[in-house]
């Protein structure tokens, strides 16, 4: 499960923002995840919960904000959505695709007390 690998490298990046701000306590993580980034939900919040026990983040919400994906199409030169790789352009039908977004993942905001 490589959920638990992007949580506590997730966790890292928190704990360094929230130590950097002389934090006491971290209440609050906003994620952003791309449609195409290859990453469950439900699994990156039970790795979580998991990784943040007994840290400046213990009890931290996280938030998840899904971000759409989208390819550019070589044949017809659109940029257009795409829900999972894999799928043909809706345009034209074509699979020659360059991905354009939706394969980040990023920690968006950290609130602290």
């Amino acid at each position: 499960m490589h959920e638990m690998a992007l949580a506590e490298s997730m966790l890292e990046i928190v704990l360094q923002t929230a130590r950097g701000n002389d934090a006491r306590r971290v209440t609050l993580v906003r994620l952003e995840i791309g449609a195409l980034a290859h990453v469950e939900p439900e699994a990156l919040r039970f790795c979580f919960d998991a990784v943040t026990r007994d840290s400046l983040a213990d009890g931290a919400s996280l938030e998840i904000q899904r971000t759409p994906g989208a390819a550019w199409c070589m044949p017809c030169g659109e940029i257009v959505p795409l829900a999972a790789l894999g799928d043909a352009c809706p345009v034209c039908g074509s699979y020659q695709l360059g991905i354009a977004q939706g394969v980040a993942m990023r920690v968006r905001e950290i609130e602290v007390a």
